[in-house]
Order: structure tokens, then sequence, then C-alpha cells
């Protein structure tokens, strides 16, 4: 039994230190560097790319087939010197269907006039329908903006006329929906105000998607989508390892506390490991190293431990 961890970028657990089990078998395992983007070890999609939009929606509304999409999620930033910050997204503002009811019919006419109209199926994830021949803008994911300046994740260069329309057009969504009466309430209940729109992974349903994963394991919804495309099953993630975890692959990019995670996750699996209920255990990092970890590797006592998981 195969299972594997996503997980995020070694770098975002500074110094933290491996225990001694955990610094033992990953110093012990076979390392390799593996260039691509991580969603790619993941995914084999064609053509390639990453149209997020497209996919989320065939697994929301099942219509993305024939059309361009592009992710238009409700946002919250915050103003400051030098600009605005984004600050939250989607689940992370916590709407229900009266919120969506409330905002879209101020939004609507905006971007109908655009040629793009705008729905909700779902609380959290909002969609444009790129007219036809309209270019896909790229824009930032909210993962890499979040709680940067706004303008530096918007498309383009200023003088370029399509990067314009598009930046025009989040400006006056931003009015709109600054301007709602439905963002007093929000904010008199404790809720950030819904206050700007993230504009991102733009495209349409690709025409191959596959996956070398068994399972996967995951709360991210884009992740889960191209699963369900690539007719892989999709499962929450568990809070802990779970006992004969079944193979598959295990969403931990989140993670940010190296004890935790050594606790909850490493040491149950290296003990499935040991006694033959996994057979072997792969550790795929967002910066390229992966960790392939297999029961014989215990008699590579020549090998020094690994003091950190980034070295």
């Amino acid at each position: 039994m195969r299972v594997g961890l996503l997980l995020p970028d070694p770098q975002r657990f500074g110094g933290q230190r491996l225990g001694a089990d955990c610094a033992r078998a990953l110093g012990r395992a076979d390392v390799s560097l593996d260039p691509r983007p991580q969603r790619e070890r993941v995914f084999d999609v064609l053509p390639r790319g990453w149209p997020v939009a497209a996919v989320t929606r065939q697994a929301d509304a099942g219509d993305a087939a024939g059309a361009t999409w592009l992710r238009a999620d409700p946002a919250h930033v915050q103003p400051d010197i030098n600009g605005a910050r984004l600050l939250a997204h989607g689940q992370g503002l916590a709407l229900d269907a009266d919120d969506v009811a409330a905002f879209l019919p101020a939004l609507r006419p905006l971007f109908g006039d655009f040629g793009s109209p705008i729905d909700a199926p779902t609380p959290s994830r909002w969609y444009l329908r790129l007219a036809p021949g309209t270019p896909v803008p790229t824009f930032s994911t909210p993962e890499d903006a979040l709680g940067d300046e706004l303008f530096e994740h918007l498309p383009g260069a200023a003088g370029d006329r399509e990067s314009r329309r598009w930046r025009t057009l989040l400006s006056e969504a931003q009015i709109v929906l600054h301007n709602h009466p439905r963002n007093a309430r929000r904010v008199a209940a404790g809720l950030p105000a819904v206050n700007s729109l993230w504009l991102w992974g733009g495209g349409a349903l690709p025409d191959h998607v596959r996956s070398a994963a068994a399972a996967i394991h995951s709360d991210d919804d884009s992740l889960t989508a191209f699963a369900t495309l690539a007719g892989v099953p999709a499962h929450p993630l568990p809070t802990l390892a779970p006992v004969a975890a079944g193979a598959g692959l295990f969403d931990l990019r989140e993670a940010r506390d190296l004890a935790r995670l050594q606790q909850d996750w490493l040491l149950p699996l290296l003990a499935q490991l040991t006694d033959g209920r996994v057979s072997e255990l792969w550790l795929d990092c967002a910066d390229g190293q992966c960790f392939k970890l297999r029961r014989g590797q215990r008699w590579r006592f020549w090998r020094r431990p690994r003091e950190r998981l980034a070295q």
C-alpha cells in the first residue's frame, strides 16, 4: 500500500527541527528533486495549464463544457497607504445563501454589460462565463496573493488595453460592493465585509486529466475537483493519519507546525511502514523535494539523520 503526503515548501517550517525518529527515517530515504510545479506531479492535464474555474464549475454545476470560465470569488481587502491588501476570500468569508442573494443582483448589470455574466452555484465560489473570443486573463491564485498588495497581482502591464479593462471592471465591482448595505449587516455581526472580488483560474475544461493517486484526501476544492475529473476518489482530509490509511495522497500543504505534522502524520505512518501495513511512503514538498521511504531503508545505518526538512 502506497501512501503520499503533499507538503508545503519546507522553508515554511523555518528553523523547526525534526525529531529523532523522523530525522533518522528521512536521512535514510531516497531523495529526488522534481522541477515541475507540485500540481503537475499530481495531475497530468492536457492541454497544459490549470483551468481551475472550469474544473470547479463542472464539479459545482455540471455545465462547464463548451465555455470559458473565470472564478470571481468574493473577497475582503484592507486599504493601506500603498493601496489595498487581500486578507480573505471564498470560504474564509463564511458567506451563506442570503449573502449571495443580496450581492449578486447588484453585480449582475455590471458584468452583463461586460459580456461575462456572473453567478454563484455555491456561496464561496462565484463564476464569470467569458464572452466568446475574450482573451483569458492571467491572475494570481488567491493563495499567492493573500496578504499582498492587490494591484501587484492584477493581469498585464498598466498600458495593455485588456489589462485596463479588467482593472476597471474590478474597480467598479469594488465600488458596488463597498456601498452595498449587506456589508453593514455583516460587519455588525462580526463578519468581514465583502468589498472586492478575486478573479483567477481562467480557462476551459481540459481534454484529459489523469492521476496516479489511488485516492486524494483534501479540503482544497480545486484539488478534489481535478480528482473527480480524473476519476480518482476524493475525500475530506482527516485530522490525523488513519490506521491502515489506505493507498492515496493526503494534502497537508497548509501545515506550518513541524512538531504537529510529525506527531499526527509522520510518526504514525512510519510505524505502519515498519510493520508492513504501508509498503511505501512518499513526501512531496512544494519546493520539488521528494522523499521516498521504504521498510528496507532501516538498514542504511551509515546515513546521517536529517536535522530539518529543508536543507
